[in-house]
């Protein structure tokens, strides 16, 4: 059984009430993917019984503080619940982090206070890096995760590209993760083949489009996250149009938990 747990699905707004920003988390077999890592994430996760010592990956889409506002909190979590709490991590002492720009990934590391006294020495988790590249990025016994560049930085790719969506593939089922794409179409790739599941943001584009999309490419399950503020300004008013627009579709909320059988 796959269950997904959104943490965060508000964009890159002002604070909002009851919401945070984006952050999902897929448990599969006892282990943690995180794809994105918004603002509060770790504090949601151990405060809702989330173990961030089970965590095996960690995926950024790209590097705006809406996505990665939460990660340099959540890299010093798993290594301080590990040395306090003396519970041995998952994956031994490391875990796998895929980031679209590693320079800014080793500035959220010193933030976190890697290579300081404060998290140094030989006991606690360690975060070890890899920069996101197109194609398949990560690979365990239960989840194959692929890597898609889209144009949501306004990109040539000249200078490589930042900004990516992934597709998941576990248990049978195949997920996508669209991060921000500039337009849904961006996604075709990944959907020509089936996608079970479609976790799409909403902060760049209409309820009515998206749906539209996916309708037409035959998602079978939607869930919008990333909410902008035509959701946010009428959360009723979007769940009452759902229904007409997908046969199955849902508007996320914090906490919310979602079992994939």
């Amino acid at each position: 059984m796959i269950e997904l747990t959104f943490l965060g699905t508000c964009s890159g707004t002002e604070p909002m009430p009851n919401r945070h920003h984006s952050c999902v988390v897929m448990e599969i077999g006892g282990r943690y993917y995180w794809f994105d890592a918004g603002e509060n994430c770790s504090h949601a996760a151990y405060t809702s019984g989330i173990d961030v010592s089970r965590i095996r990956a960690v995926f950024i889409s790209h590097m705006h503080v809406d996505h990665i506002g939460g990660l340099a909190n959540l890299l010093f979590t798993v290594h301080k619940v590990a040395k306090v709490k003396k519970r041995r991590h998952i994956n031994d002492n490391s875990y796998d982090v895929f980031v679209p720009d590693l320079k800014l990934f080793g500035a959220v590391k010193e933030i976190a206070g890697f290579g300081t006294r404060i998290l140094s020495g030989s006991s606690g988790v360690f975060p070890y890096e890899h920069e996101v590249k197109d194609g398949v990025i990560f690979e365990d016994d239960a989840v194959r995760v692929t890597a898609l560049h889209n144009a949501h930085l306004k990109e040539t790719g000249e200078d490589g590209w930042h900004s990516y969506s992934y597709l998941i593939e576990a248990e049978g089922k195949r997920i996508v993760y669209s991060g921000d794409v500039k337009t849904p179409k961006e996604l075709d790739a990944y959907l020509a083949k089936g996608c079970d599941v479609l976790i799409m943001e909403t902060g760049h584009h209409s309820v009515e489009d998206v749906c539209g999309y996916a309708k037409e490419q035959k998602v079978k399950k939607l869930l919008l996250t990333h909410h902008g503020r035509e959701i946010l300004g009428d959360i009723a008013g979007a769940e009452q149009r759902l229904p007409s627009l997908h046969s199955d579709a849902k508007i996320c909320h914090d906490g919310d938990r979602i079992c994939l059988s």
